[in-house]
């Protein structure tokens, strides 16, 4: 048993009397009254709460398991049947016991010690469970293998809880896809409202760190896959700068901007998962370089041009300057910004093409021996083969795009790569950075996420948001949440030069800590469940 569910196997007695009492209430309409979805107990709390309540014996590894499984069932599986999580890891409960025993005796492992942790599906674990991307092409790669991210939780006492559903192929299949799909998975429901757009590609990721499916959860991006989700599900998302993590043994698109990175509800939650997760003999304690103060005479750049119209993110981005304004913060309106580089759209979208067959085709080459798709070239033709399933919403015209390009020693590609990553590296945020004398970027994360669509595909409003530039550029970015428009959350990003990904991670917490604005779901059918929706909609 390893894949789909089959670890619900885990759940006790106990449990299937938690779901009988939840599932036995009749009419859809009666259910909808009477339960409530809100976590509670230990699975409400942040992972840095969770951390001190295992240290301090409030909690065992093996009750926070427990908690987190029931959990998943009634609210994942059942219930609002949010479809985020593709896996259960089968020996997650024992692996919770074998770490009560350690504490016991005294072997604490590192601050994450009994934490439970999902990751997306595109990010191998040697636990017996499979690494998909979303695909029955991938349904049974069993690796047996850590990916280093994978490993250095473990190694800090973390317990790889399961994985996450996701965008397929990390939303790099079809120009006409639909975010939080997978043909494994079915579509990823947004907590807050379940008819909206969960964002991805991270979609699962996001969807269950904010719906308390666990105490944190790990995406990957290569332009916009952890901030869109977090900003999506109201939780905070950070992208660090690309190498801090490393990639190997993850699904991949690119091998210039792929990065992994934590989604949690709180800033030091993220960075207590980053602490682990970061490779490399010099590492940063990213948790002692949070600061409340660190705002303070710190010069911000606002990058009003990218900002959009919407009255209702505006409002919020202006209260969250305010907030950062009263945290001493020095605020530089920045008005005007465009890529140096001619074409600078197709150009980056060429450099993602390129990348993503060469990187695929290696990965493929080193998948689990049952894996028979060995090329991108063997992956069209499977999905052809199995259309019904696979193209049953959407093509796969990113796939035959890719395969129909030469090499990365294609002068094409070297040129391409070289103009994007000039046109957001030197002459993108270091010049900001430099022109306008200031620390870090600041803009909306995103703008407010739509209604789901399989019919047209994903659907978006005007952006609002550079999280390009730090995607393309490599440099690191964070996501927090700065209030909701009628309970659909909003966040606002913090980006900076490469390497910076201290003081980012600093600022987002200087800015968190004066504001607490991460709304709770409230798995609402749709926007007509607000009332003041409701009522508007109503013939008067």
């Amino acid at each position: 048993m390893t894949k789909h569910w089959v670890g619900i196997a885990l759940l006790s007695t106990a449990l299937a009397t938690t779901l009988a009492s939840c599932t036995m209430q009749a009419p859809e309409e009666t259910q909808e009254a009477s339960v409530s979805y809100a976590a509670s107990g230990y699975a409400a709390k942040s992972l840095p709460e969770l951390a001190e309540a295992l240290q301090a014996g409030e909690v065992s590894a093996e009750d926070l398991m427990r908690e987190y499984l029931t959990r998943i069932a009634v609210v994942d599986r059942y219930g609002p049947n949010l479809q985020s999580i593709l896996a259960i890891n089968p020996d997650a409960m024992e692996q919770a016991r074998a770490l009560d025993a350690k504490r016991a005796a005294g072997e604490v492992l590192g601050p994450l010690h009994g934490i439970p942790v999902l990751l997306k599906d595109n990010i191998e674990t040697k636990d017996n469970m499979a690494t998909t991307a979303g695909a029955l092409a991938l349904k049974d790669n069993v690796t047996g293998r850590d990916s280093p991210l994978a490993a250095g939780l473990r190694d800090a006492g973390a317990i790889i809880l399961g994985k996450t559903n996701l965008s397929q192929w990390a939303n790099f299949r079809s120009e006409s896809s639909m975010s939080g799909w997978t043909a494994l998975g079915g579509q990823v429901r947004n907590p807050h409202m379940l008819d909206r757009n969960p964002c991805g590609s991270s979609s699962g990721s996001g969807a269950a760190a904010a719906a308390s499916l666990a105490a944190g959860a790990v995406g990957t991006e290569t332009n916009g896959s952890i901030i869109c989700p977090s900003n999506a599900n109201g939780v905070v998302g950070f992208k660090p700068t690309v190498g801090l993590v490393s990639q190997q043994y993850i699904v991949p698109i690119s091998s210039s901007q792929d990065t992994a990175g934590p989604m949690t509800k709180t800033v030091k939650g993220a960075a207590m998962m980053l602490n682990a997760m970061a490779t490399g003999s010099a590492k940063t304690d990213y948790v002692a370089a949070l600061d409340a103060d660190s705002l303070n005479g710190v010069r911000l750049g606002i990058l009003r041009f990218s900002q959009g119209e919407n009255a209702d993110i505006l409002e919020n981005f202006n209260a969250a300057l305010k907030a950062m304004e009263a945290a001493g913060a020095i605020l530089v309106d920045i008005d005007e910004f465009s890529p140096a580089a001619e074409g600078f759209g197709n150009k980056s979208y060429m450099v993602l093409k390129y990348e993503f067959k060469a990187t695929l085709n290696e990965y493929l080459a080193d998948a689990a021996p049952a894996v028979t798709t060995r090329t991108l070239a063997d992956l069209i033709a499977f999905n052809e083969e199995h259309a019904d399933v696979e193209l049953a919403l959407f093509d796969q015209s990113i796939f035959e795009a890719a395969e129909a390009l030469g090499g990365l020693d294609t002068l094409e590609y070297l040129e391409s790569l070289a103009a994007v990553q000039s046109s957001t590296r030197e002459e993108g945020i270091d010049a900001l950075l430099a022109k306008y004398d200031v620390a870090a970027l600041v803009g909306p994360s995103g703008p407010i996420t739509p209604r789901a669509d399989p019919v047209n595909g994903d659907v978006w409003p005007s952006w609002a948001g550079s999280g390009s530039l730090p995607a393309i550029a490599g440099y690191p970015h964070i996501t927090v949440p700065m209030g909701n428009v009628h309970g659909l959350p909003i966040g606002v990003s913090i980006m900076g030069a490469k390497d910076r990904d201290a003081a980012i991670l600093s600022y987002g917490f200087a800015y968190e800590q004066r504001t607490h604005l991460r709304p709770e779901p409230q798995f609402l059918k749709n926007a007509e469940a607000r009332p003041e929706i409701a009522a508007a909609m109503k013939r008067k």
